[in-house]
């Protein structure tokens, strides 16, 4: 139907768009731009030429990972052990 369904207060509105510009033209595919936590959801596609054919894909999207804070325990001598710990938080 040449149009995008956002779905209610879902922030979408100005960081998606169909990839060509003519969805008719057999390409419906969208872009998803500025990916944020909240995107996460069931995001669906509904294509209607002659009949309607649906397809839903999961999108899940992860936070990116903090940078580890690293340390090392016990004395740096030749044949002991010592502990190296990391920690991302």
């Amino acid at each position: 139907d040449h149009h995008i369904n956002y779905g209610s207060g879902s922030g979408l509105q100005d960081r998606v768009a169909f990839v060509q510009n003519d969805p008719s033209q057999y390409d419906a595919s969208i872009r998803l731009a500025d990916l944020q936590e909240s995107d996460t959801g069931t995001y669906q596609c509904r294509v209607k030429k002659n009949t309607v054919a649906v397809h839903e894909v999961i999108v899940t999207v992860q936070e990116k990972p903090a940078v580890p804070q690293c340390w090392t325990e016990g004395e740096l001598i030749w044949g002991s052990s010592i502990l190296l710990r990391c920690y991302s938080g």
